[in-house]
């Protein structure tokens, strides 16, 4: 008697991941289409010197899909022990969180009026320049496994701590309803509006080179995906691996990094903010679609600055790994 509902509980489980990977391959076939449809279509052709929003539009939509994700996994902390009777406390955390997307959307407002007016009084190159400065920042700080260390330790424990703190607080009679209801929409707030922050300053150096439309495919890709996992996170309460996507999305950011900072490199060069140093053995062996896709140019400032950028995203990484194994000697030590 007891071993039927094994069954049907593997059976269900069986037929849940098969419904996973379905959607999951759904969503990457999709998202290829539109890749190739937004290489192929503005330029009426598929030559690939037609122009970059296809690329763009890729870069983009990887960054908001881990943007998303990461926004995804600190509510999913926030919302865990959330449930039975306290299930009534996941309502201001999605507040919040809508809160955020609103408050996404108003940044991104403020930051295209005073961008457009810094391109009437400056030259535009200048502006290109010091958006994609401010993308590179961002993307740096992504990419940085250190940074993302200590802010998955600090950040998500403190949302987790706060959380408790008020569910607390809730079991008291002497605490006001609106103090956990605006407490934990805080929460909700937070987990996403950070996130959004970062987009909408990645996104103003895109919106110059490419244009609102090339932006705001990007934008939907990323979001569709992101809505994927949510609604398989919290509706459908399935655990994704979310590991292996953030590293994936990360090796992906990786490429979007270089592919910005030769970019930048360059002009900042037809700025003047750097000197152009030709390798004149280097020009006729790279091909026109390959500066045009991922910005390698044949100068030393531009190279070196790619090559400066790989190394610190390569030096975060093993600063991350030497601390991960001293910390496993140390509790091996202490529990012996």
């Amino acid at each position: 008697m007891r071993r039927k509902p094994q069954s049907q509980s593997a059976g269900s489980t069986g037929r849940g991941s098969a419904t996973l990977r379905v959607l999951l391959t759904a969503a990457a076939v999709a998202v290829g289409a539109v890749m190739v449809w937004q290489a192929v279509v503005p330029g009426g052709n598929p030559d690939p010197l037609a122009g970059r929003s296809g690329s763009g539009v890729l870069d983009i939509g990887v960054l908001v899909f881990r943007e998303g994700l990461e926004s995804i996994l600190v509510l999913a902390a926030v919302t865990a022990t959330m449930v039975g009777p306290a299930r009534l406390w996941r309502k201001p955390v999605v507040v919040g969180a809508a809160v955020g997307v609103l408050a996404s959307l108003v940044t991104w407002k403020v930051a295209v009026g005073i961008i457009d007016r810094l391109t009437e009084s400056l030259p535009a190159l200048q502006v290109q320049a010091f958006t994609g400065l401010l993308a590179i920042v961002v993307l740096l700080l992504v990419m940085n496994w250190f940074f993302h260390r200590i802010y998955w330790t600090g950040w998500i424990s403190a949302h987790t701590k706060r959380k408790k703190a008020l569910l607390k607080d809730a079991g008291r009679e002497d605490v006001p309803r609106f103090r956990i209801f605006f407490g934990l929409g805080l929460l909700g707030f937070t987990s996403l509006y950070r996130e959004g922050f970062e987009v909408v300053l990645f996104l103003q150096n895109y919106r110059l080179k490419l244009g609102a439309g090339p932006v705001l495919d990007g934008v939907l890709v990323g979001s569709v995906l992101t809505a994927l996992v949510a609604v398989l996170t919290f509706a459908a309460h399935r655990r994704l691996p979310y590991k292996k996507m953030l590293v994936l999305t990360g090796f992906l950011l990786g490429i979007v990094l270089l592919v910005m900072v030769g970019e930048q490199a360059q002009e900042m060069q037809l700025a003047h903010w750097l000197p152009t140093t030709p390798i004149p053995w280097l020009a006729g062996a790279i091909p026109g679609w390959a500066e045009l896709w991922f910005a390698v140019f044949p100068t030393v400032e531009t190279l070196v600055a790619q090559a400066l950028a790989a190394a610190a995203v390569v030096a975060s990484y093993a600063v991350v790994r030497r601390q991960v194994a001293r910390d496993v000697r140390r509790a091996a030590v202490a529990a012996d």
